[in-house]
């Protein structure tokens, strides 16, 4: 075989090579490690700004400092490389510090949602094994609730305010008069963070591996208890890279800037895998700054920090988009140097995409991945113009086939499940051999449980997951089709759809809708549902209600409603 049709046959397996932007190569070399990556940022941009939060922004310097003294502090206490050590924080300057320190160390970091209740808090922590748990003070009470239950040696409590120095002080007052804390939480037995943050900075040597887990990434446990996804330094650093390699051409700084850096908005809690990976592990790629949003819930809030605040680059979930957009003073925000905005987590609605490209004169640019996939798989050109509707080609040194129930690939267009190969595929699930072996294929491919489509160009298009499916008299219907309708009608905010038990067709179509416009009605939505779905994929019931259950990222609940429901009946 020639070198010329070598290369055609590889293009016809991964058809996406054709499609790749010039710059960007169809695979990686060896990426490192992430505790490489993080003394590298430290040194090289030591005197730029690092993160941002609450109006206070602090340097690498100053972050690479901290971080090493939170790495000397667990070493002084016994801890020895791999050991676990949770964080359960929101997005504030002390998170990212207590990340690289531990990474750094040669630890593991598991990251702990704050919104966590005692039950949920005991299980991840008791099957990750960690020794070590950072949280900060207004959810302290959950963990001396879970205390009696936990194998815990250590807790560390952090506030609002540390490393922001006498302003941390303003902050964590005010912190508290919104929580009604009338003193500060004291878990006895506890350890500041600021005093271990504040300490010397003269960690112990240690030799971290790209085999060494860096993560314990735990799932939603939306199909049952939830599994920690063991992420190791080469999984992320791989991806970081990937990205990197997918982006970096289309983050140039413009011509005669050498001292031009970026400002990623980070929304989306750094202990969620997307924001943990494409919001600091790879901002730490490029120099750039985290704008570090706390609680991304308060829209007007967030509306109001984005108008006094320079930014380039955005990243969120749907619901996130759609909020904004709708904001009355979101228009008032300066988009001249937005670059772009990424999506991922959920289904970015077509409507949504319009909407937000009217206001900000970017389109969004939607990725796919998973906390199995550390987490992008693949993601849209950062050149396109206008909202693409898939989720763009697989990243390099990725294969991405779609495949029926036995395993089988399914031909160009037709839907399966998507089945994902890479260095960002993780190692498996921490402790769980039965539950690795039900999501790998003997020829190296994450099972994902989501349906797709490859298009002819070998972009992926997301149908739906497979659980959310309904089945309407045989025939198949993707909540994500019937929501992205719904969400064109001019009364509606915001949709989910479920199946529900019907005696005459096996299951129902059912829509719950938030309105924007309160004289809407189920007759006029249902109506307007039958210009573009044919008859069984219109919704048979439609409820409005005030909101809808999402997860801390945004991410709509089906499965409460579903539980909802199901308890009513």
């Amino acid at each position: 075989m020639t070198a010329s049709s070598a290369l055609q046959a590889t293009h016809d397996a991964r058809p996406w090579l054709a499609h790749y932007p010039p710059a960007v190569p169809p695979r990686i070399g060896e990426p490192g490690t992430l505790a490489e990556l993080i003394a590298g940022a430290c040194a090289t941009y030591a005197e730029r700004p690092a993160f941002e939060s609450f109006g206070k922004s602090i340097s690498f310097a100053q972050t690479g400092a901290a971080a090493r003294a939170f790495a000397a502090w667990l070493q002084a206490s016994g801890c020895q490389k791999g050991d676990r050590i949770a964080l359960m924080m929101p997005n504030i300057l002390a998170y990212p510090a207590a990340i690289f320190g531990a990474l750094l160390g040669g630890f593991t970091v598991v990251n702990v949602n704050p919104l966590y209740t005692a039950r949920e808090l005991t299980h991840q922590l008791n099957d990750s094994g960690a020794r070590v748990l950072v949280v900060i003070e207004n959810f302290a009470h959950v963990v001396e609730e879970a205390k009696p239950h936990l194998k815990l040696e250590t807790i560390i409590v952090a506030t609002a305010g540390d490393l922001m120095g006498f302003k941390g002080h303003i902050v964590n007052f005010v912190a508290r008069r919104i929580k009604k804390v009338v003193k500060p939480f004291d878990l006895p037995g506890s350890v500041p963070l600021a005093t271990i943050l504040a300490g010397p900075d003269e960690m112990l040597p240690v030799t971290v591996t790209p085999d060494d887990v860096a993560f314990l990434q735990y799932t939603g446990g939306t199909t049952g208890i939830a599994k920690g996804a063991t992420l190791t330094h080469r999984n992320v650093a791989s991806n970081v890279e990937q990205c990197g390699l997918w982006l970096g051409w289309a983050l140039e700084p413009p011509l005669g800037r050498s001292d031009y850096q970026h400002v990623m908005v980070t929304a989306l809690p750094l202990y969620h895998i997307f924001a943990l990976t494409c919001c600091c592990m790879f901002m730490l790629r490029i120099g750039a700054k985290g704008l570090l949003i706390a609680n991304p819930r308060d829209i007007s809030g967030f509306v109001k920090t984005l108008k006094a605040s320079r930014f380039t680059l955005i990243s969120g979930v749907n619901t996130l988009y759609n909020a904004l957009a709708n904001h009355p003073e979101f228009a008032q925000v300066n988009f001249d140097e937005l670059r772009f905005a990424v999506s991922g987590g959920m289904a970015t609605q077509a409507a949504v995409a319009k909407h937000w490209r009217q206001v900000t004169g970017r389109p969004i640019i939607e990725g796919y991945g998973l906390s199995e996939t550390s987490p992008v798989a693949s993601i849209n050109r950062p050149d396109i113009s206008e909202f693409s509707g898939t989720v763009g080609f697989p990243l390099p040194s990725t294969d991405i086939a779609i495949r029926d129930a036995e395993g089988n690939d399914l031909a160009v267009g037709e839907a399966g499940e998507i089945c994902i190969r890479g260095p960002q595929v993780m190692a498996g699930y921490w402790n769980r051999p039965d539950e690795t072996a039900k999501v790998m294929t003997p020829d190296g491919y994450f099972r994902s449980g989501d349906i797709g489509v490859l298009e002819l160009d070998g972009q992926l298009r997301i149908v739906d997951r497979m659980k959310d499916m309904v089945l309407v008299s045989g025939f198949n219907v993707y909540p994500n089709e019937v929501e992205d309708v719904i969400a064109m009608h001019p009364g509606v905010l915001e949709s989910a759809v479920i199946g529900l038990p019907d005696e005459h067709s096996g299951e129902a179509v059912t829509a719950f809708v938030v309105r924007k416009d309160d004289t809407l009605t189920a007759d006029e939505l249902r109506l307007f549902c039958k210009e573009s779905l044919t008859g069984y994929k219109v919704p048979k019931q439609i409820f409005f209600r005030e909101s809808l259950p999402k997860t801390n990222v945004g991410k709509v609940l089906r499965r409460a409603l579903r539980e909802e429901v199901a308890s009513k009946a």
